[in-house]
Formats: structure tokens, sequence, C-alpha cells
């Protein structure tokens, strides 16, 4: 599977950018906002990737941050939101406003996105909401208490974890991003866990 691509940005699109790496060209789905987080032709790049194989399709996602991806990943898991729709809300909405959207119940924020009815932005919002809180957000964004939250693509699933141990949100997600500095960005779920639990009792 590839994770992450780091070289030069070839050519861009509508959806999707070129990133030249070592002369071998890899064509990346992105949103709207990682295009432009992308930059111009010739700069240097790193996008974070999810790889998609269907019958018929293999292709790359590409993402400006772990976050974004994180986010990807728990859209396409609603039941109706394929990678064409997730890729409509993060388009529109930053990982922080998509955050405050399903934390607050807001569906008409997500319906702002492209081919995303009430119905479909109230069942993202609904099945969402309980996670909000710990889920990652674009660098620097803040939770709540104002914890930073950790951008890693497990991330997510381990503050979530660590709250259900009933941890505080803030400081599973202080923990969190300690067992990522430790451990780098795409460390396992369980190492992720084991090392945050060690920080969150100190």
């Amino acid at each position: 599977m590839i994770a992450k691509l780091s070289g030069t940005l070839d050519d861009t699109g509508p959806d999707w950018a070129v990133i030249d790496v070592s002369g071998v060209g890899y064509l990346v789905h992105c949103s709207a906002k990682t295009l432009t987080a992308l930059g111009i032709a010739g700069d240097a790049v790193t996008v974070h990737t999810e790889m998609q194989v269907s019958e018929n399709d293999v292709r790359l996602i590409g993402f400006a941050s772990g976050a974004e991806r994180a986010w990807f990943r728990l859209l396409t898991a609603v039941q109706g939101v394929g990678s064409k729709m997730a890729l409509a809300v993060l388009s529109a909405l930053s990982t922080e406003e998509l955050q405050r959207a399903c934390a607050g119940g807001d569906a008409a924020t997500v319906a702002r996105a492209q081919g995303v009815g009430p119905k479909l932005a109230g069942r993202i919002v609904n099945e969402l909401k309980d996670k909000a809180g710990g889920l990652p957000t674009a660098p620097g964004a803040t939770g709540a208490g104002g914890a930073a939250l950790p951008a890693g693509p497990a991330s997510a699933d381990a503050v979530s974890a660590l709250q259900n141990l009933g941890f505080k949100p803030p400081v599973a997600a202080q923990a969190v991003a300690q067992a990522l500095d430790e451990l780098g960005e795409d460390a396992q779920l369980d190492a992720l866990i084991r090392v945050a639990l060690k920080r969150a009792t100190r």
C-alpha cells in the first residue's frame, strides 16, 4: 500500500494532480483544498495517500495532511458516501469546519458540499457527531479545552480509545500527540494506544 508520496508537482487538473517521484508520475485524486495547498507545477510536495482498489479500477487519493486523510476514511465509512462524495465534502469544508459541523449537529453546513443533499448530510452528522471531539483536524487546530488534536491516520481511533478508558478529551488528545511525536505519523493503532497510555498516566 502506498501511504505517502514525496516528489515534484508535475501537473494538476480539476480534481487530480500528478506527482513526479524519481521520474515516475503518480496520478492522485484530490480535494480542491488539497490542490490549493500543493501549489504550482515544479513545487516540491508531499501528499498522504489512500489506495482504493475496485474490480475495474485502482486509484490513489491524495491529501495535504494526515488529518484530511483520517476524515476521508471516516466519511467513506458512512453509508452512501463514496470517495467522490467524501472529496466533495473535503473540498467544501476544512477539517476544522467539518469537525464543528459534526459536533454541533449542523447538517446544513455539510450540505454545502456539491452533490450532498440534506438527507445524506444529516446521516453524516448523526454518525460522526459522537466521534467529532476526538477526530483530527488540520495541524494547529484545537479541540475541546484547547488541546491540540493529533493529525496521524490512526489518531482518531487512539483518542477515542483513551476516552473510552476514562481519560478526558484534552488529556487523551495530548497523550496521543506525544505518542505520535515518538512513533511517527504512520504509527499503528495498537502501538499508538500503548505509548499514549504511558504518557497519559504520567
